[in-house]
């Protein structure tokens, strides 16, 4: 008996330990925008600041608010998944990547930086897929590109079919530091199951990964990450529609 309360204590400890590290690694991805807010508008309380230059601030941090708000409405609703049900539906993926593309372009444009649709086929894959869960993923793959890689050249986001046209695959690609050999291959086997700090992009806790391998796995989908020299591609796999893709 004592064995079996040991067992179920350390259980116990083990899930608190796990749920106290996610919500330090919530605090740490939000203190960042949080910062950055602060010292915005720290700097509109001077009032020395000329018209134009004043805008442009009041822009970034309402860029920035957003962004924090992805974030705390991500985790609020990873942290429902197991009671939500989510239905799924065919959908235009390139059309998707192009709605990701619009809406962070702003955020992208205020860093001095470009987002952009890559077409990887003259027909519109369907993907069947929840929208809401697929965008969200896409959004908090774009984050991570904007945030974490260190080139001024285009994010570029793609639609395509993969697994002989099976899956659908939806990629950021970006261009920053890459991963060694045995981190990589610790990647590979981790990703999205656990929060894995990412050790040559020091601003990232793996948190948004995290959360968007929930996202997939809520859809029956997984997410993946691609090696480059000069960057990743980080993706997430779906189920292709068995309907006639659109011309």
């Amino acid at each position: 008996m004592h064995g079996d309360n040991r067992q179920v204590n350390n259980s116990e400890d083990g899930s608190l330990f796990r749920d106290v590290s996610f919500f330090v690694t919530a605090a740490h991805e939000l203190k960042s925008p949080l910062a950055l807010v602060r010292q915005l508008a720290l700097s509109l309380e001077t009032g020395a600041l000329d018209p134009r230059e004043t805008a442009r601030i009041i822009r970034q941090i309402t860029l920035t608010s957003e962004r924090a708000l992805r974030l705390t409405t991500d985790l609020s609703r990873s942290a429902r998944l197991e009671d939500s049900l989510f239905d799924l539906e065919p959908l235009n993926s390139q059309q998707l990547c192009e709605e990701v593309a619009h809406e962070l372009a702003p955020l992208y444009k205020a860093s001095g930086r470009e987002i952009r649709v890559s077409s990887s086929s003259r027909r519109s894959v369907l993907a069947v897929a929840n929208r809401d869960l697929l965008r969200r993923i896409m959004l908090n793959f774009g984050d991570n590109a904007l945030h974490y890689a260190d080139s001024d050249a285009p994010v570029e986001l793609r639609a395509s079919t993969h697994s002989h046209g099976a899956k659908i695959r939806l990629g950021v690609r970006d261009y920053g530091p890459a991963l060694p050999n045995d981190m990589w291959r610790r990647l590979q086997t981790q990703l999205g199951t656990g929060i894995q700090p990412l050790h040559m992009r020091p601003q990232s806790s793996g948190l948004g990964l995290y959360v968007a391998g929930q996202f997939a796995q809520a859809m029956h989908g997984t997410i993946g990450a691609t090696r480059h020299r000069d960057g990743a591609t980080f993706y997430v796999d779906v189920d292709a529609s068995t309907q006639l893709n659109l011309l």
